[in-house]
């Protein structure tokens, strides 16, 4: 599956769940803690090709994803993204070390989700700040962005890894 998302920098998230109500968006999901772990090689091989390992654990449900190398765009993060629910954490933990992989970065977020047909809303509360998250088509997205009265140079096509580095990097 291609993932098309943009994230954008907000100061406030007070009333933001109301706006996107009447914007049409449906609360999907409630706000909820999520921890993120990246894995990769010792060597790093993912990390130089652009590629993600990345197991999340969300309440009691876990999922194992991999991201290819972003594809070209201005203004939206484009790549591949294949994602499985996984049934027993220990175990797959098990394999990934059994494969040479080591975790090699963890965050951890508040999220809140909402959807408008097929764009995933979701507000995310980090230690770095807080950020809504638009992913479903680049129409959808800019529309949506629109609508909050948010134009295209907000938008912000790094992932959350290289957002905290960035942040880490500046104190």
């Amino acid at each position: 599956m291609v993932e098309i998302e943009v994230k954008i920098r907000i100061d406030d998230r007070r009333n933001l769940g109301e706006k996107f109500l009447k914007l049409g968006a449906k609360l999907e999901k409630e706000r909820f803690y999520e921890e993120n772990t990246l894995y990769d090689f010792p060597s790093k091989t993912l990390y130089k090709k652009q590629q993600a390992l990345r197991l999340r654990r969300m309440n009691n449900k876990s999922f194992l994803t991999f991201k290819g190398p972003p594809k070209k765009s201005r203004k939206f993060k484009i790549r591949e993204e294949y994602e499985t629910e996984v049934k027993n954490e220990k175990q797959l933990k098990k394999i990934l070390k059994s494969l040479g992989f080591i975790p090699t970065f963890n965050y951890e977020k508040h999220r809140t989700i909402y959807r408008k047909k097929s764009l995933r809303i979701s507000l995310d509360e980090m230690s770095i700040g807080n950020f809504i998250e638009l992913e479903g088509e680049r129409e959808e997205i800019v529309k949506f962005a629109n609508a909050l009265g948010v134009s295209k140079k907000k938008f912000i096509k790094l992932d959350y890894v290289q957002l905290i580095k960035k942040e880490s990097a500046k104190t």
